[in-house]
């Protein structure tokens, strides 16, 4: 994924979505919709190459959560 840093990836893991979108936006210095496309992108990436790592299932992630 473009240069963000790591810190994304274990905010998407630990399900701090806004936390996550900040530091999207920051970087890449992109409108929300854009960081938006850009963690779910990753989000899909994270699952499928280290499903083990997230802490919640694919339904109750980001659960409570409205963008």
């Amino acid at each position: 994924m473009e240069q963000l840093p790591e810190s994304v990836d274990r905010d998407i893991l630990d399900n701090r979505i806004v936390f996550a979108l900040r530091t999207i936006r920051e970087t890449l210095g992109c409108t929300l919709h854009q960081a938006l496309d850009v963690f779910a992108q990753r989000y899909e990436e994270l699952r499928r190459d280290r499903p083990d790592d997230f802490h919640l299932s694919r339904e109750d992630y980001g659960r409570g959560f409205y963008s």
